[in-house]
């Protein structure tokens, strides 16, 4: 093996992890609506986990990543460590698939149809097929098929490539001794966790592991404990994740750490004992690609099976190892670990754009009680829920701003944009809530008190002002697009009840019964009042907008004041009657 094999090694192996890359990329964009409902799907039940585990891994195709998107999970508190250890067993299930992919280029035979189940014989076909459909489709769903069609073509040359440069190494006697070394367990096992740990990928330390078997010197006795010791350099990904996170996100990356080791170490044990009773008849023989797959499969299973009745226990021993203290971890609002998965990532940050809204939601109807009833403790709980807003707005819009720097598809990067838009719309809301808290400040410490007429026009626009925000974050909440349109007619209702109430306040005015001071006091609220049914109206816009795929919301409101958009005008007259004064 001269230099230039050297070189063509190492240059399959780049070719190898970029098509990887490439089609996992691919697929996670084809599946991304798809992971998010598996997401929101875990429950208590292990065994959904182990499946959602397999499903995820087999999607992104790679059981670090996952196992990484997993620490991320519980440093957020989307997910208990309870919840994770399943997914992690399945995430090493799943990753056998690459393994059993590239264990087709060994299919042998003259046969015209064994000859195109090889991947080297369809690859260029799929490549053709793939560069056709990223280069001239316009949907991004068949570009993304596109991608991956494309990153599987150049895993398989990648492959092929190291393939081809070991080959002269089946006949060199000093590469034979070599391997002879990996016939002693604790050797080949730190050999494949060592080798798999720097290159942070498995299924990549596998595919090395299925080129090199294609000289023919690598036998059973060899491979089996490197392929052990590749599950165990598989956590480095996930250990180096942890650092820095809570607690139980790192009692996670110590979980993936154990159960590996547990499974290795229960497996050589058992395997090498049967062996010593019956003597395997294939242990010295050559093993090939799919010899490999099987074994590595073999492995992930039996481990599983054997460990996945000890969950719990694998739980105590991460605390034994990580320990709780009288200080309590906080959770991670937005873990930028998720941020390896967009659709995932942009999920989470949903999730917590729902919780903003709701504390906006709660800001406006505590201000709103506040001005029926002033009470201290009810304003300062509003100035605090501000703050929590701001902090919301100030998290979410860096998180989402690096979220847009990934690769989005389409879809992805509208519901970004528009995100990062409704967070803006909602700090607002929340803004206005404290304005409302300040008109009741000023009326409880000057005494001033509302005319009947006046009272009784307030709650009209008060109840109309709750029906508005509740409806706004029922919609943005559930995706509720059906309650997104009847946001606008709502809105146009609060407009037309200020313009009512403020030529109610100038005829009081006229008459006397109330003071200029009053007015600029009553105009205030009023003001904010639309305020806030505008922002409600932006996100409901944006909302109907980013789901026909447009972002034009000025647009969306012309169309809609000029009867253009369905039920309207039956809307507006539906709310200024349910509203009338």
């Amino acid at each position: 093996m001269d230099i230039f094999s050297i070189l063509s090694l190492f240059g399959g192996l780049a070719i190898f992890l970029f098509g990887m890359n490439v089609m996992g990329d691919g697929l996670e964009k084809c599946g991304g609506n798809k992971l998010k409902k598996i997401l929101e799907s875990v429950t208590q039940n292990p065994f959904k986990g182990l499946l959602l585990g397999m499903a995820v891994t087999a999607i992104i195709q790679s059981s670090s990543a996952t196992t990484v998107m997993v620490v991320g999970f519980v440093n957020s508190g989307i997910m208990k460590l309870s919840q994770s250890i399943s997914i992690i067993m399945g995430a090493n299930i799943g990753t056998t698939i690459t393994a059993w992919l590239l264990s087709l280029t060994g299919l042998q035979g003259d046969n015209i149809f064994i000859r195109f189940l090889k991947p080297t014989s369809f690859s260029p076909v799929l490549a053709v097929i793939g560069i056709i459909l990223l280069m001239f489709s316009k949907r991004d769903s068949r570009k993304n098929i596109g991608s991956v069609l494309i990153g599987f073509a150049v895993l398989i040359a990648g492959m092929e490539m190291m393939t081809s440069s070991v080959e002269g190494l089946k006949n060199n006697e000093t590469f034979t001794s070599i391997f002879t070394l990996f016939s002693n367990p604790v050797l080949g096992i730190l050999v494949g966790a060592l080798l798999t740990a720097v290159i942070q990928s498995s299924s990549a330390s596998v595919g090395i592991l299925q080129a090199l078997s294609t000289t023919g010197t690598v036998t059973y006795s060899n491979a089996i404990p490197i392929i052990l010791g590749q599950n165990i350099g598989t956590c480095a990904t996930a250990l180096l994740s942890s650092v820095g996170t809570n607690k139980n996100a790192r009692r996670t990356a110590v979980i993936h750490l154990s159960f590996n080791i547990i499974g290795a170490t229960v497996f050589a044990l058992g395997f090498y004992a049967l062996n010593a009773i019956f003597d395997f008849s294939f242990f010295s023989k050559s093993i090939n690609a799919a010899g490999i797959a099987v074994a590595h499969s073999i492995f992930n299973i039996t481990a599983t099976a054997l460990l996945f009745p000890f969950i719990k226990q694998l739980e105590k021993l991460a605390y034994l190892f990580i320990p709780n203290n009288e200080i309590k971890d906080k959770k991670q609002l937005l873990d930028e670990r998720l941020l390896v998965t967009p659709p995932i990532a942009l999920s989470h940050a949903k999730n917590v754009a729902v919780k903003m809204a709701h504390t906006a939601k709660n800001s406006i109807v505590m201000s709103l009680e506040a001005l029926g009833k002033y009470d201290k403790d009810i304003v300062e709980a509003v100035h605090n829920a501000e703050s929590k807003a701001d902090m919301y707005e100030d998290h979410l819009g860096d998180y989402l701003v690096k979220l847009c720097k990934e690769n989005l598809n389409a879809s992805d990067s509208r519901e970004v944009s528009a995100l990062l838009h409704c967070i803006g719309d909602l700090e607002r809301i929340s803004d206005h809530a404290v304005n409302i808290c300040d008109v009741a400040t000023e009326l409880n410490n000057k005494g001033i008190v509302f005319t009947d007429n006046a009272r009784k026009e307030i709650k009209v626009m008060c109840d109309a002002l709750r029906e508005i925000i509740g409806l706004t974050v029922d919609a943005f909440e559930n995706n509720d697009l059906a309650k997104a349109q009847l946001i606008e007619p709502l809105e146009e209702t609060v407009d037309y009840l200020r313009y009512k109430l403020k030529e109610g306040h100038v005829i009081r005015l006229k008459q006397g019964e109330c003071t200029i001071e009053t007015g600029f006091i009553y105009s205030d609220f009023l003001i904010n009042c639309e305020r806030i049914s505008d922002h409600c109206s932006n996100i409901g816009a944006c909302m109907l907008e980013t789901a026909h795929d447009r972002f034009e919301m000025h647009e969306y409101l012309s169309r809609v004041k000029e009867g253009t958009e369905n039920d309207f005008k039956k809307q507006c007259a539906y709310y200024r009657q349910k509203y009338a004064l």
